[in-house]
């Protein structure tokens, strides 16, 4: 793996899902791509969309993303936009990056966004047209994953695991930057279930603290 792209429907969904992951890869030389695919809209107030825009800015410097894709599509919504403005959205960042990595929310998430993300970016999954894709996995996100009822496709089943033990703070530093997003436990969004999840993949896999993800596809030249 060398550039890996993670896909956030929203800003947090990075941090929750995978954080911990992007911090190890980051150490070990991966160029990383941040596509944030929503943003706040006008019907916030102006000094929340910028300080949204303020904590991106944080966060990504925490990364060390290479590169940081907004196309600011409005969250919430994104079941009523035409197909052909996501896909535009997304292929857009994946035609620039070049990752032969994708990180992808999880099909079965509670979260409509989270859905039709997923759904788009299965577009993207043609050898044959994106013949630089190699590898392609989706991450699960605390109060989203968990939530959605375990029915059919819903269910998330990992199959990888990625050692986080040593970035595990960090990750949750920078969730301190989503602090409007958190809350107090048991609150899914809150340091102690983040780290309870961490010890429980870690106990999957036989480490300290892990996060889990599926692997929905990889091409091995």
């Amino acid at each position: 793996m060398n550039r890996l792209l993670v896909v956030a429907p929203h800003p947090d969904d990075e941090t929750l899902g995978c954080g911990g992951t992007l911090l190890r890869l980051s150490t070990q030389g991966v160029s990383l791509g941040w596509l944030v695919v929503t943003a706040m809209t006008e019907q916030y107030e102006a000094s929340r969309r910028e300080a949204r825009e303020e904590t991106i800015t944080r966060v990504a410097a925490a990364y060390g993303f290479e590169q940081v894709f907004s196309p600011g599509l409005p969250a919430a919504a994104l079941d009523t936009l035409p197909r052909k403005e996501l896909l535009s959205a997304i292929g857009g960042a994946i035609n620039d990056f070049q990752p032969d990595a994708l990180l992808l929310p999880h099909r079965g998430d509670v979260h409509s966004d989270h859905r039709v993300v997923f759904d788009a970016c299965a577009a993207y999954g043609k050898w044959f047209r994106y013949p630089f894709i190699k590898r392609i996995m989706s991450y699960e996100t605390l109060s989203e994953t968990d939530f959605a009822l375990p029915i059919g496709n819903n269910v998330f089943l990992p199959n990888v695991y990625y050692y986080i033990s040593e970035h595990l703070q960090q990750k949750l530093d920078i969730l301190d930057l989503y602090s409007d997003e958190c809350g107090d436990f048991p609150f899914p969004r809150s340091a102690e279930a983040i780290t309870a999840l961490a010890r429980l993949r870690g106990s999957q896999s036989g480490y300290q603290a892990a996060e889990a993800f599926m692997l929905l596809r990889e091409r091995n030249d």
